[in-house]
């Protein structure tokens, strides 16, 4: 796993000055780094139907932009060109370890892993993002300018390009093997490769209130949860047929409010919604399923890898119960198991000595057996 290096400055000084409040270069955040993967391996990933990936180039000068998968690079050329590929840490081990280097940043916020592999003077252009990201520089050579925040106009370079006029740069650099671009969200960016190069960027993003209160909507229904009606028994007659007065108004308000303020529901609701993934998983089937105690026994002599791109939460309302959320589930294994919920949601290796201490509870063994069996997690080799 690459260890991160931070030379001039703490992880407590980089949250404090530097996270969400302006973009930096970390020069040798990763010591001797080199590719977690190659971009033989990448261009093959590209070429999956379950793995999200784009191409973006320009021709006679305009910009375009093409879906995955792929079935060939050759027409390309040697230059001018870049492949993105999304949550590579969902398909590669290696690359999901690069993720580990940055929890002290909640896991919640993590997106995913992107990769992209470019071509001298390839590059996607000049745009805007709206989440968090570190760009750890592989091989190759690629330039980066980032201006400041303002009101930047954006448009359409393509219909799946989205652009922004040409902006002053508050960094201009040159970012070799191993080192690190920190981007906070709404600074306007854009790296070109100057050789062929391999750019691994750790993404955090956050929701939208829109996007929140949309699934919390769905949730309630696919729960039939908040379907109490108003009531207002002894109320006055009402004399303007058109009015939402005051009384009236804050009922509604009360009455979405009560949803609002019920930390358990809006604690399962949470975990659930924020543990699943946006994109696909590399799950695979057991060959031969495990029963009961059989898992027990291999766990003494094998640790137990969480998949790449599964995300397991708990929330402090709720896991002294015992319960857990996994890829958009919810699981209760009982106020026993309160310890063992931190350790399968902390830790993205489960030995034997980490879980020991809950391996005669029931559920717990039965919850593992279910997990390991679908794909969940699996024995290191």
């Amino acid at each position: 796993m690459p260890n991160l290096h931070l030379p001039d400055f703490s992880v407590e000084d980089f949250l404090s000055n530097y996270w969400q409040q302006k973009p930096v270069v970390i020069r040798q955040g990763f010591k001797n780094f080199e590719d977690l993967i190659s971009p033989d391996e990448l261009a093959g990933l590209a070429c999956e139907e379950e793995v999200e990936s784009r191409l973006v180039y320009k021709t006679d000068g305009l910009w375009q932009a093409e879906s995955g998968p792929f079935e060939s690079y050759a027409h390309l050329g040697e230059q001018g060109w870049c492949l993105i590929v999304q949550a590579v840490d969902h398909w590669a081990p290696e690359v999901a370890a690069l993720v580990q280097p940055f929890s002290f940043i909640p896991k919640w916020r993590f997106d995913d892993v992107m990769i992209s592999y470019s071509t001298p003077g390839g590059g996607v252009g000049p745009h805007i993002d709206l989440y968090d990201v570190f760009i750890c520089q592989g091989s190759g050579r690629r330039r980066w300018r980032v201006g400041d925040l303002g009101n930047h106009r954006q448009f359409a370079a393509h219909a799946a390009l989205l652009h922004t006029d040409p902006f002053d740069a508050i960094i201009d650099a040159e970012l070799q093997a191993g080192d690190i671009l920190y981007i906070p969200p709404g600074f306007p960016h854009e790296g070109v490769s100057l050789e062929h190069s391999m750019s691994f960027s750790v993404g955090f993003r956050s929701k939208s209130a829109s996007h929140m209160l949309s699934g919390l909507a769905d949730y309630l229904i696919d729960n039939e949860l908040g379907s109490a009606l108003i009531a207002d028994p002894k109320r006055p007659p009402h004399t303007q047929q058109g009015r939402i007065d005051a009384d009236d108004f804050a009922r509604i308000k009360a009455q979405m409010q009560a949803v609002l303020d019920d930390n358990a529901l809006i604690a399962d609701f949470a975990g659930s919604f924020l543990s699943k993934t946006k994109c696909e998983l590399d799950l695979q089937a057991l060959d031969e399923p495990f029963y009961g105690r059989e898992l027990v026994n291999e766990l003494t002599r094998h640790s137990l890898i969480r998949l790449g791109g599964l995300r397991c939460f708990y929330v402090d309302e709720t896991v002294n119960q015992g319960i857990c959320y996994i890829n958009g589930e919810r699981y209760d294994l009982g106020a026993a198991c309160h310890g063992a919920v931190l350790a399968l949601c902390d830790n993205e290796v489960l030995s034997y000595a980490l879980l020991e201490s809950w391996l005669k509870q029931p559920r717990l063994i039965d919850a593992l057996t279910d997990w390991v069996n679908c794909g969940y997690w699996y024995f290191q080799d």
